[in-house]
C-alpha cells in the first residue's frame, strides 16, 4: 500500500526542489532550442535562413546547458540522497505540486504537438524541418511525462538510474555536436573577426561612394575619408590593427581588400553553408557580394553614376 504520510516542508526542501525544477525547465528549453538550431542549419529554409543567427542560438543554448544541466543533476542527486535517508520526504506537498504541474505541462505539450502535426499533415505542409522539430518536442515531452509519472507512483528501480545516465549521455552528445557546426571557441572567434571585417569594408565602401558623389573623384587613400564633423575614421583590421587594402583603379572603379581567417561559405567541418545545404539561398545577391575564402580577398566595385549621381553644388547668386 502506498505511503500517504505527508512531511512538513522545510526551507531547505523548498529551495532544493524549486531550484531543481527550475533547472529542469531551463535545461529542457535550452535542449530543444539547440535541436531546433541544428535542424535550421542542416535543413535550412531558403525563405528564412540566417546562419549567423543559428550559430548565435547554438552558442547560447550550449552555454545554458553546460551550466544548468549539471546543476539539475547535482540537485537531483542531493534530493535522492535525502530520500534514501528519509523516505517520507517523497510525500512533501510542495514537491508533489511541482511534479503534477510538470506532468500537466508535459501532457499539454504532447497534445498540442500532435494537433499541430495532424493540422500540418492535412495542410500538406509537412517538411523535414517541421517533422524533426515536432518529433523532438514529442520525444522530450513523453520522456518527461514518463519519468515523473513513475515518480508519482513512487517507482524507484534500476530503470530510473538508466534513464538518468541515458539523458546525460544524450545531452552531452548534443552539446558536442555543436562544435562540428559552429566550431571550437577559437574558430568561432575567428569567424566573428571576419564578420567585423566585412562590416568594416561595407562601411568603407559607403564612405568611398559618398566621397565620389561629393567630390567627383575617388580618394587616393583611405585616410582622405576621415571626417572630423561626422566623426568617421577609417576602421582597421580588428585583429591585427593594420589598414585594409584599397586601390582606386579607374575613375569609377576601386578595390577593397582584407585578410580573412575563415571561409564564409563553409561550416567549420568544411561543409558548404549555402551551396550544398541550400542552393536556393545563393540567389540572395547581398550574401554573394561579400563572400570570401581564407586569406586575402579583394572585392572589386564599380560605381554606377545613374544609381549614385554626383551631388550638384548650388552656387550662391551674385548680386
Amino acid at each position: 500500500m502506498e505511503n500517504t504520510t505527508t512531511t512538513k516542508t522545510t526551507p531547505k526542501d523548498f529551495f532544493m526542489h524549486l531550484l531543481g525544477f527550475a533547472a529542469l525547465y531551463a535545461s529542457l528549453v535550452s535542449f530543444l532550442a539547440l535541436i531546433f538550431a541544428y535542424v535550421d542549419v542542416l535543413f535550412p529554409d531558403p525563405l528564412s535562413f540566417y546562419y549567423s543567427g543559428s550559430l548565435s542560438q547554438i552558442r547560447l543554448s550550449s552555454s545554458v546547458l553546460l551550466i544548468i544541466f549539471p546543476v539539475f543533476i547535482l540537485i537531483s542527486w542531493l534530493i535522492a540522497r535525502d530520500f534514501a535517508q528519509e523516505p517520507e520526504k517523497r510525500n512533501i506537498k510542495f514537491r508533489k505540486w511541482l511534479i503534477y504541474f510538470t506532468l500537466f505541462v508535459a501532457a499539454i505539450t504532447v497534445i498540442v504537438d500532435l494537433i499541430t502535426l495532424i493540422f500540418n499533415f492535412y495542410s500538406g505542409e509537412l517538411t523535414t524541418r517541421f517533422l524533426l522539430k515536432t518529433l523532438s518536442v514529442l520525444i522530450v515531452a513523453l520522456a518527461v511525462f514518463s519519468y515523473y509519472f513513475r515518480e508519482v507512483k513512487q517507482i524507484s528501480d534500476q530503470k530510473s538510474k538508466v534513464t538518468a545516465w541515458l539523458t546525460s549521455t544524450v545531452v552531452l552528445v548534443v552539446i558536442i555536436a555543436g562544435f562540428f557546426l559552429v566550431g571550437t571557441p577559437a574558430q568561432q572567434r575567428e569567424r566573428r573577426f571576419d564578420e567585423q571585417r566585412v562590416s568594416d569594408l561595407q562601411s568603407l565602401q559607403y564612405q568611398i561612394v559618398s566621397y565620389w558623389q561629393n567630390k567627383g573623384k575617388l580618394p587616393v587613400n583611405l585616410d582622405l575619408l576621415t571626417d572630423s564633423i561626422s566623426g568617421f575614421v577609417p576602421p582597421t583590421d580588428p585583429q591585427t590593427q593594420s589598414s585594409y587594402g584599397y586601390a582606386a583603379k579607374e575613375s569609377l572603379k576601386f578595390e577593397l581588400c582584407a585578410d580573412f581567417k575563415t571561409d564564409s561559405g563553409k561550416t567549420p567541418s568544411g561543409k558548404y553553408i549555402l551551396k550544398d545545404m541550400a542552393p536556393l539561398i545563393r540567389n540572395y545577391p547581398y550574401q554573394e557580394n561579400w563572400e570570401h575564402g581564407i586569406g586575402e580577398t579583394c572585392f572589386k566595385r564599380s560605381i554606377d553614376p545613374e544609381l549614385y549621381p554626383k551631388v550638384e553644388r548650388i552656387k550662391p547668386p551674385i548680386y
